[in-house]
């Protein structure tokens, strides 16, 4: 199954610079340029202060990033490597509580089991503890699947051919196109934000503002989208986090019952309240964690989103007739392959890339320019490319 792949267009490149005169090399005597005023070469005032417009080292010449003007609502760290959403509390939080968790059960729990049980106790939950963490830090610094915003020049020309296709009476022209895919109808919703028509399963966020390719949902836990490029790294953050936790809840129990065998089980819990805490802690998220990594398990196996599922899109919760999943391939195996171990997709926004100089607004085209193509020929091609 190929993946659907989207490259931005870039405006056109500057013009190249015209060439020097060859009337001459425009120096004076012994090779120095000619002087005006003050022994300043002619139109040229003095340098300004450091820090003007125009004087070396101003901020002004500095070349811009494309993180820097990013439109969307994410912060960026380590000169654009790494990505967030605005409300990175969240995920500190989540982070604090596995990282105080798990580090309680290695000072208090960890030592009395590996004495009388044995030492792979402390190995196991060192190794699920880094699988955790490192799943969930991929989940929140990596791009989900952001899409790029649509160029003014690509926006005025959607919006000729939007207009085009409209009736000549008072009804605004439509904003949406349908495309077929493996026999089923979907279609293509128009962003305002973006200036494009969105490619099947993406959706808008609201809370990043970015349009996200394969959009799952947004999750404050991990401070990020869950889209197609983190999907795999956030399954596998719950399902690993559901592990450990069960795995330091049935730990400390057990340490717990084999210290009130010697004494009665109330002077246990005062003797050792750090177990005490991680017990209750453990106890009321390891429902929630299981529920959602059970839920997960049953959108991979059926290749839905949490976003298709809660809307209805493919089954009978709208109250209408249900349709079938054009995505799914029939087969649990083949779709859970197919959502956590396709090829990983490359991000389509540039964030290291240098802003270009000319990156106003371009003129406008020429009316002896070729019409583009239709855009229901265009969107069909791409559903079939998506689908191939």
């Amino acid at each position: 199954m190929k993946e659907c792949e989207y490259q931005q267009i870039t405006p056109g490149a500057a013009p190249a610079p015209a060439p020097a005169p060859s009337g001459g090399s425009g120096l004076g005597p012994a090779g120095r340029p000619p002087s005006g005023p003050c022994g300043v070469g002619p139109g040229v005032g003095p340098p300004g202060p450091p820090g003007s417009p125009g004087s070396p080292g101003s901020p002004a010449a500095r070349p811009r990033r494309k993180w820097e003007v990013f439109p969307g609502r994410n912060r960026f760290y380590c000169g654009g490597r790494l990505m967030l959403s605005g409300h990175g509390g969240v995920c500190a939080l989540t982070f604090g509580l596995i990282l105080a968790t798990t580090g309680l059960f290695f000072v208090f729990d960890c030592p009395f089991l590996a004495r009388h049980l044995t030492l792979a106790i402390p190995a196991i939950a060192g190794l699920l503890f880094f699988f955790v963490v490192s799943c969930l830090l991929q989940t929140s610094f990596t791009d989900p699947g952001i899409l790029p915003r649509a160029t003014p020049s690509e926006a005025a020309d959607l919006e000729k051919q939007i207009d085009s296709t409209g009736s000549t009476t008072y009804r605004p022209p439509p904003r949406t196109r349908e495309v077929l895919i493996n026999g089923q109808v979907v279609k293509l919703k128009y962003c305002f934000t973006c200036k494009m028509f969105r490619p099947p399963r993406t959706s808008h966020c609201s809370v990043c503002d970015n349009c996200v390719e394969r959009f799952d949902h947004h999750c404050p836990w991990v401070g990020n989208c869950v889209g197609k490029r983190n999907y795999r790294f956030f399954y596998a953050f719950i399902l690993s986090l559901s592990f450990l936790t069960a795995f330091i809840f049935a730990c400390v129990i057990t340490h717990l019952t084999l210290r009130s065998q010697n004494d009665s089980f109330l002077n246990t819990l005062k003797e050792t309240p750090a177990s005490v805490l991680e017990l209750v802690v453990c106890f009321f998220s390891v429902w929630s964690i299981l529920g959602l990594s059970g839920f997960h398990t049953y959108l991979v196996a059926s290749n839905l989103t949490t976003n298709e599922d809660i809307k209805g899109s493919w089954s009978n919760k709208r109250g209408t007739e249900s349709a079938a999943n054009p995505y799914s391939h029939d087969s649990i195996l083949t779709n859970c392959c197919s959502v956590l171990c396709g090829p990983f997709p490359p991000s389509l926004i540039d964030r290291r890339g240098f802003v270009p100089p000319d990156a106003g607004i371009p003129s406008p085209a020429k009316s002896d320019a070729k019409p583009a193509p239709g855009m229901d020929e265009a969107c069909q091609d791409f559903a079939i490319s998506c689908t191939a």
